[in-house]
């Protein structure tokens, strides 16, 4: 082999070397200190350091031999801290090829500000690490006295470069790939125990709760929430984080992209934009909900032939490129909890279903038994007393006077007995809530003036929990009002809808309306009632002026709503 051909045989021993040091190992930290180091030692420079750059701006020291005591103190502090010629040209796109560095600023500033000893070293050369178009940072190497590198050098260190790229393209796809498996076995755990739970979960509040619960003990993420859309705004339903789960129903306003996926036609589940997304949990972390992160996904929840009914949002700080595995989860995560949720919502119409059934059952028997009965008593109560009305007064006068109470007793009684059956079996709500509870408040002998605008179908809950509202209003106007006059108005929207009762009647003065705030069962049946569906529940009153009571409730989602009935 002629002495020509020497140089070139080195270059080729080099790269073999570097290829089998590379192959060696699937740590990415270790095998780049010892790439370096063989590097160093087959080219006969001394020192060498690499940067890994995840985001444009930032960067992280990752790896280097022999560094001068001047870069070594203090830990390494001068190559974790500030910038340098070779990141600002690698950040906007100038450094491209192995590059000779005439001279470098940490070096600089280390004679300077006198860090210590510099060995000689002053200028480096410097090549991109990269496969393909990805990029993943910079190497550096460098000699004491070495003021320039030639092409051949220059080349030599692109290929081997080249080389270290396309290991940690390959040990990014295998990281990545086993996070993937990771995070599938953990969802496979995660949808089992939320099986569980939700095959005896009665409460919607509560699943949700554990939904988020979940999320936090089989996923490393720092932070998840789920938010429903409600007009113009989000409401943070649920929140996970710092090993805690709430449910905040705390709102604020939602973006116009993320506002128009819930305007999708059915069965869109695009995830929100990065930005969109970024943006939430921003506003999250402002509002001390969750830690601040670098990075959010946004993934609708929703199911085959449902649109988006609500948000589940992940966010977390990603360690390089592992995390690109998640999104994948976290959208098969939230297609599970739609599922769970919607059977779950399912379920709960079925026991409403047998529940209305109960009902009407007992309204039948209580109607056909106990109501004749008193009916009965009350008719034969009436014969006996008709036919003592004519007896002279005397030792049947006792006898009549018991008689006479029996018969109120009983037209009493019988008059309790259709009022609950009545409100077990509410007629006319068939026809709709407004026409339920115009006839209801006729019934109780009031004069109701009716209003709605509007046309909107409601859930069962919303239109059963109203009814009862409505009901216990008209019967505190009925009883403690002094006025035959009430207006009830309905308002149905997109996404809520608005109950207001309203008399003009006797008032609550302020002491009795505290009193009755903390007392009253009928009161408190009522804002129980509309807090349990997500809702609000008002009441306004002044003395000799009238009471108004005002109920809202979402229509939108509703995942957190309770399904109760009876009266309290």
């Amino acid at each position: 082999m002629s002495t020509h051909d020497t140089p070139h045989v080195q270059e080729l021993i080099t790269l073999k070397t570097i290829a089998e040091t590379l192959n060696e190992s699937n740590a990415l930290i270790p095998m780049l200190d010892v790439v370096i180091g063989k590097l160093l030692e087959l080219t006969g420079l001394t020192t060498g350091w690499l940067f890994l750059v995840e985001e444009p701006g930032t960067h992280e020291f990752v790896a280097g031999r022999n560094l001068p005591p001047a870069l070594r103190r203090e830990n390494n502090e001068p190559m974790r801290c500030g910038s340098c010629w070779c990141l600002e040209r690698y950040d906007d796109g100038r450094l491209k090829n192995a590059v000779n560095i005439l001279n470098c600023k940490r070096l600089d500033n280390a004679v300077r500000y006198q860090w210590g000893e510099t060995e000689g070293i002053t200028h480096h050369a410097t090549v991109p690490l990269r496969s393909g178009n990805r990029r993943f940072g910079v190497l550096n190497v460098a000699a004491p006295g070495k003021l320039h590198f030639a092409k051949e050098e220059l080349a030599l260190l692109e290929s081997v470069a080249y080389q270290i790229g396309s290991a940690m393209e390959r040990m990014r796809l295998y990281a990545a790939e086993q996070r993937r498996a990771e995070l599938f076995a953990r969802l496979g755990e995660y949808s089992g125990a939320l099986g569980s739970y939700a095959s005896q979960a009665v409460d919607r509040a509560e699943l949700t709760k554990q939904v988020m619960s979940l999320i936090g003990r089989y996923f490393d993420w720092p932070a998840a929430a789920l938010l429903e859309p409600a007009g113009n705004e989000v409401t943070l339903r649920a929140l996970y984080s710092g090993g805690q789960t709430t449910l905040p129903h705390a709102q604020f306003p939602i973006a116009e992209t993320a506002r128009a996926l819930f305007r999708k036609e059915a069965g869109a589940t695009d995830p929100l934009s990065a930005e969109d997304a970024q943006r939430l949990a921003d506003h999250l972390a402002e509002e001390g909900w969750i830690p601040s992160v670098t990075r959010a996904v946004a993934v609708p929840i929703a199911v085959a032939g449902d649109s988006a009914n609500g948000l589940l949002l992940v966010a977390y700080n990603p360690y390089r490129d592992s995390y690109r595995a998640d999104l994948g989860v976290i959208e098969a995560l939230a297609e599970h909890i739609g599922i769970t949720l919607q059977r779950f919502r399912l379920e709960e119409n079925r026991r409403e279903l047998a529940r209305m059934d109960e009902r009407n059952r007992l309204a039948r028997d209580l109607h056909d038994s106990v109501s004749q009965t008193l009916f009965s008593l009350v008719m034969m109560s009436k014969g006996v007393s008709g036919m003592l009305a004519g007896e002279p007064k005397g030792p049947n006068s006792l006898l009549q006077d018991t008689i006479h109470d029996i018969q109120s007793l009983s037209q009493s009684a019988l008059k309790e007995m259709r009022e609950l059956i009545m409100q077990l079996r509410p007629p006319g709500l068939e026809e709709g809530l407004m026409t339920g509870l115009k006839q209801y408040g006729e019934r109780l002998k009031l004069h109701v003036h009716s209003h709605i605008s509007g046309i909107q179908e409601l859930p069962r809950t919303v239109e059963e929990a109203l009814w009862r509202i409505g009901q216990e209003a008209l019967n505190n106007v009925s009883k403690h009002a002094d006025t035959k006059e009430v207006t009830i108005a309905l308002s149905l929207q997109n996404h809520e809808v608005e109950l207001r009762i309203e008399d003009r009647g006797r008032g609550i003065t302020r002491q009795r309306l505290n009193e009755l705030t903390r007392h009253s069962i009928g009161l408190s049946s009522m804002r129980e009632r509309a807090e349990s569906l997500g809702g609000q529940f008002r009441l306004y009153s002044t003395y000799r002026e009238g009471t108004i009571i005002e109920v809202q409730l979402p229509l939108v989602g509703n995942l957190t709503g309770k399904n109760e009935g009876g009266n309290e």
